[in-house]
């Protein structure tokens, strides 16, 4: 049996709603991006085994700015705003798309991006154009692929094939990872992408 991989310390630094007001921390980060509701709050708390770590919610949206939380005084794991369908205005939604795609071009120590997308469905125009921002501005990005816990072996397997056939071409994609927060399938794979790729 697979030994879980341990995280013995994770603490929130800060939430930040304007670009002009990002931390320096000096650690190396790891971002979580993807439509609303796909999971990235969960996931950062299944990550570091804490239940209320980043706060999450039924509701999409809940996560309103982008929020720094550090790691084994190690790695800092960024949980950003969900794109698409939150219950909020259009213009809010437009900020929030700024926010994030600010963070991503311009921040010196993020090392990879976690895009996530929801293993049930096909991929949105919303995950499409994440991806195809972080070819273009050359920056790494691990594609993770949620909730696999709610369909069989057979489709993690086929949509893994389709994500994998998207991104053939791709530079700067990392690989594509399935993840279940029930089984924890993946979750010691991407600790370990995550130590492989934060050496500063």
């Amino acid at each position: 049996m697979k030994q879980t991989a341990i995280i013995s310390k994770a603490e929130f630094l800060v939430g930040v709603v304007d670009e002009n007001k990002f931390p320096d921390f000096k650690l190396p980060e790891i971002a979580f991006i993807g439509r609303s509701n796909v999971g990235k709050s969960s996931l950062i708390n299944n990550i570091v085994m804490r239940k209320k770590l980043a706060k999450i919610s039924s509701t999409p949206g809940k996560t309103k700015e982008i929020n720094f939380f550090k790691v084994e005084n190690k790695w800092l794991l960024i949980d950003m705003p969900g794109l698409g369908y939150a219950t909020i205005g259009k213009l809010q939604r437009e900020k929030w798309t700024a926010l994030n795609y600010a963070y991503m071009q311009n921040r010196k120590n993020l090392k990879f991006v976690c895009v996530l997308i929801d293993s049930r469905h096909n991929p949105m125009h919303t995950d499409i154009a994440i991806i195809e921002f972080l070819e273009n501005i050359g920056r790494k990005y691990l594609i993770i692929l949620t909730k696999c816990d709610k369909i069989s072996a057979a489709s993690i397997l086929e949509r893994k094939q389709q994500l994998e056939n998207l991104v053939a071409y791709c530079k700067n994609c990392i690989e594509v990872l399935p993840y279940s927060l029930v089984s924890g399938l993946g979750r010691n794979e991407l600790i370990g992408i995550i130590k492989n790729n934060t050496v500063m």
